[in-house]
Order: C-alpha cells, then structure tokens, then sequence
C-alpha cells in the first residue's frame, strides 16, 4: 500500500528522517516495521584516494535519475513483500557528516523490510545516474564506480559493470 507522497525525490535541501518515515507509514496499519538507510558523506574519500574531503558536489540527470530510481522500487516490490519505498537524494555541494541519501521501506515484517532496503540501496550505487566529485587537498576528481558496489549488487542475481576491473 503506497502512500499519496512521492516514491522519489531528488533535492538540494536536507531531509528529516523522522518526517519521511512517518509519511511513509501514515494511514497504512499493515506495516510492521520500517527499516531504513541513511548514506552521509564521509571526511575521506574512497579507500584508495586516502585524501581528506573538504566537499561533495553530486549532479544528476534531471528525469531519468527518478525514472531510474522508480524501476529500482518497483523491482524490489516484484521481489519482496514490501508495503512502501521512499528514496530521497540530495545533489548540489555537500559537507562531510552531512546526509546525502534516504532509503526507507515499509513491510509487515522485518526481514523483508531489511532486504528491501538493503536491496534498492545496492541497485542505486550501481544503476541510479548520479555523478560525484569530491574537493581535496589535491584538487577535485570524479569518483569512479566501486567494484566492491558491482559485487554487492551481484549477490542479488543482477550483473553490473561498472567499475574498471569489472566485467
């Protein structure tokens, strides 16, 4: 049972998880529990850059990133028995510690509510279009796709290649 607010939001602004868990929920007796994620940006980089992190600039394709992220929720309602999803993404120029995405899903039980979630976030490294470029001491990159986020999305039977080193 989805509720009338959007699946998926991409914004500047920041989120209220407590808000957005509880629209989530609202009016839906049937959930049992809620399980969500919360990604924020960390103050180093991925593992091999090793820099500090001043700041996150992350940019999309207005449209197809929400198209892209819907077809993630309505795959994991195909496959799990899950009542809601919501994803919310931040994009614009981001600080460390702070919050970039929420996934969170409802179901009537929280195994499923935990799969689901664990799930849409594996499918969303690897599939949404989302491009992040970090400012360091050294200047500013683009980060590459992971192959560890092509493997996470593997174990779910779904090939991904997008990191150099993959398929």
């Amino acid at each position: 049972m989805e509720t009338a607010a959007p699946r998926v939001r991409i914004q500047t602004q920041d989120f209220d998880v407590s808000v957005e868990t509880a629209a989530l929920r609202d009016g839906d007796l049937g959930v049992g529990a809620v399980a969500s994620f919360v990604g924020t940006v960390r103050e180093r980089g991925h593992p091999a850059a090793g820099e500090p992190v001043s700041a996150m600039q992350l940019e999309h394709y207005p449209g197809m990133t929400e198209k892209a992220i819907e077809a993630m929720i309505d795959a994991a309602s195909a496959r799990f028995d899950i009542r809601g999803a919501r994803v919310v993404h931040r994009v614009g120029r981001l600080l460390p510690g702070e919050q970039i995405v929420l996934v969170a899903v409802t179901s009537a039980h929280r195994g499923q509510a935990f799969e689901a979630c664990e799930f849409i976030m594996d499918y969303l490294k690897t599939h949404a279009p989302f491009w992040k470029k970090e400012t360091t001491p050294s200047g500013e990159r683009w980060v590459d796709a992971r192959v560890a986020d092509d493997e996470a999305l593997a174990r779910w039977g779904i090939e991904a290649s997008n990191a150099a080193g993959g398929r």
